[in-house]
């Protein structure tokens, strides 16, 4: 996985460097699903990493920096794993594609360690929800986080399915990704696996919206 360095206070300069900032966000992300939030503590993950208190304040000011750095970073991985399946694949209609993140998504809930507490910035108090106060703008301190994926998405749809850019597209994207949080997030209130029959409505309910947008 590849670290977002504008989060950090300082950018690695060396490949040692990287990796010990690897090692700092992979255990932050084991003690989130061990711990949680309230009770992951800078100094812990800096003992787990193998690495000086010292050298973690190097690079992350807190320990909310950090776990905004593993929320950029676990947007970076979603977004890399869906292109490394489409590319697998050939879609016969771009809901396909609907179908195929939606599916990523809940595979990394299920396999990607931290991501069923945090995925793309809020903060879980339990899988499914309710959310930590506080952590709704975690990505960017001013803008909501579902916000900086719609527009995350919004570049990956222009680029992918051709659609055309333009204010209509922006919204119909941010109503698409709020309703798929909202209904995904039940899925896994319903069923700590994620409810399947939930999951689909999601597939059905994001295709069928988008219809009016996309080509």
């Amino acid at each position: 996985m590849k670290v977002s360095t504008g989060t950090l206070r300082r950018r690695p300069a060396q490949r040692r460097s990287l990796e010990r900032v690897e090692r700092m966000l992979d255990e932050c992300a084991r003690l989130l699903d061990e711990v949680g939030y309230d009770a992951l503590t800078t100094k812990e993950v800096a003992r787990r990493a193998g690495v000086p208190i010292g050298t973690f304040y190097q690079f992350f000011s807190d320990k909310q920096g950090l776990v905004r750095a593993l929320a950029l970073r676990n947007l970076d991985a979603f977004f890399d794993r869906v292109s490394a399946r489409l590319a697998r694949v050939e879609l016969a209609h771009w809901t396909d594609a609907v179908d195929l993140m939606i599916d990523e998504f809940v595979d990394m809930k299920h396999t990607m360690p931290g991501f069923g507490v945090m995925d793309f910035g809020e903060v879980l108090v339990t899988p499914g929800g309710p959310a930590l106060r506080g952590t709704e703008r975690l990505l960017a301190g001013d803008m909501e986080n579902n916000l900086v994926v719609a527009d995350r998405l919004r570049v990956f749809t222009v680029e992918l399915l051709g659609a055309p850019a333009g204010p209509e597209l922006d919204r119909a994207l941010v109503v698409a990704v709020e309703a798929a949080d909202a209904v995904l997030k039940l899925a896994f209130r319903v069923r700590p696996d994620g409810d399947p029959d939930l999951i689909d409505e999601c597939k059905r309910l994001v295709r069928r919206y988008l219809e009016d947008h996309l080509p």
